[in-house]
């Protein structure tokens, strides 16, 4: 039974859902989830879950991302990027240093409104459905935090490529878009590469083809997630015990919060908890099928 972590490098025009259902045929595993969506159009790092390590999902769509996300100055669309219809044109647009001086108004704590072209559902339908539908919908303005932005190389007169890294939730095809309306010619995204998604980067990545043929055996352990939590092994039977039956197991020495990864005596992944009170408390448990 295949259960770990799998990091994908997803192509260009796939949903993450068409990776997640091509895996499925691959591994012969119905449980399998991502870890955060990617727009068809985009490329790169796609975390994917498989069998029991589908219990980690819920963590890994709170992380922070890291993109390279092509802007360019001068065109507005109605999906915020260069796949959707050209509502506006700019015959100039501002030069390097003019982009460069509306960046940090976009860096820290900002608000977003998410585009209408979203996956996020208002009355039980989708944004995207409505907007296809020719309708637009009020949407309240979001809070996203953009760690950092910068210009990583001008490609031509009106494209850029950036680096963007950035809370859980923030629409990189708007953050180009508002950077356009800042600059006053009006903005899209032509490209989204995914540099880093839960922790994980290109580095790791693999494609789908090199998954056809390898298998089982590109499956990361299903504790390199929480590689960043300090380990602590329980040293007797009966802490194993106590833990497998969901109950708290005493302990000394760990401080206190501390979110720890547990093993049994054996060196198996039992566990993410949580340090209170001299006892570890379970947080997800990870053991069994």
């Amino acid at each position: 039974m295949a259960n770990g972590i799998i990091i994908i490098d997803k192509p260009q025009d796939w949903t993450s859902m068409d990776v997640c259902a091509k895996l499925r045929g691959i591994l012969k595993e119905k449980r399998i989830g991502h870890g955060g969506t990617l727009d068809p159009m985009a490329t790169g790092v796609l975390p994917v879950f498989v069998g029991s390590a589908t219990r980690a999902v819920e963590f890994a769509e709170k992380g922070d991302k890291e993109y390279i996300a092509g802007l360019r100055l001068g065109l507005v669309t109605n999906t915020q990027d260069t796949t959707g219809e050209p509502l506006s044109q700019a015959d100039t647009v501002p030069d390097r240093a003019a982009l460069e001086a509306v960046l940090p108004a976009f860096t820290g704590a900002i608000a977003q409104v998410p585009p209408m072209f979203s996956a996020i559902k208002r009355e039980g339908k989708k944004l995207y459905e409505l907007a296809r539908a020719g309708k637009e919908v009020h949407r309240e303005p979001r809070s996203v935090t953009i760690h950092a932005l910068e210009i990583l190389e001008q490609v031509g007169e009106r494209d850029y490529l950036l680096r963007v890294r950035c809370s859980k939730g923030t629409y990189v095809r708007t953050l180009c878009h508002d950077i356009g309306q800042a600059l006053g010619c009006g903005g899209c995204m032509y490209s989204l590469r995914r540099t880093m998604a839960a922790g994980f980067t290109l580095a790791e990545a693999v494609t789908l083809e090199q998954a056809a043929e390898e298998r089982e055996a590109l499956l990361l352990p299903t504790d390199s997630f929480f590689r960043n939590c300090p380990a602590v092994t329980l040293a007797a039977p009966r802490q194993e015990k106590l833990c497998r039956n969901g109950s708290p197991v005493p302990f000394s020495g760990l401080e206190e919060g501390l979110r720890y990864r547990v093993y049994s005596p054996g060196g198996d992944f039992l566990c993410l908890s949580r340090y209170q009170n001299g006892q570890l408390v379970s947080v997800k448990n990870f053991f069994g099928g």
